[in-house]
């Protein structure tokens, strides 16, 4: 009896560090890569950011994207979200004409694959740009 209980517990603990073993190596590592580097505009130009999203050193397609930008105070003016071309470039563009002088972050933050939501990492690029008076 104490032998089979000895085995049923064996048995258990195995299957359980069989599950935490798969759900911890279960991610989708996707990163947005900014291509843009161009940092200071005046108000009233348009700030185009292009980029790419990496996963496994290749360009991915379909890969849901969210942008943000962010102002001095932490304040989230804009956001939007589209995804990645079929060859896995993406552009986010922003109209600076309403907006005050000052310095802005935009974020842009990889959602993965609608397949990988679940399992994904969620890893972000910031773009930090000084937009100054005409």
């Amino acid at each position: 009896m104490v032998l089979k209980r000895n085995y049923i517990i064996t048995c258990l603990l195995v299957l359980f560090f069989c599950g935490v073993t798969i759900n911890a190596s279960a991610t989708h590592i996707s990163k947005p890569v900014l291509v843009e580097s161009d940092t200071h505009y005046i108000v009233g130009e348009k700030i185009v950011i292009n980029g790419w999203v990496d996963y496994n050193a290749q360009p991915t397609a379909d890969v849901l994207l969210n942008f943000q930008v962010i102002t001095e105070n932490n304040t989230v003016i804009v956001e939007k979200s589209s995804s990645s071309d079929k060859q896995g470039h993406f552009q986010f563009e922003l109209d600076t004409k309403n907006l005050p002088p000052g310095i802005y972050k935009i974020m842009v933050t990889s959602h993965c694959l609608e397949v990988h939501r679940s399992i994904c990492s969620y890893n972000s690029e910031t773009l930090v740009v000084e937009l100054n008076s005409p």
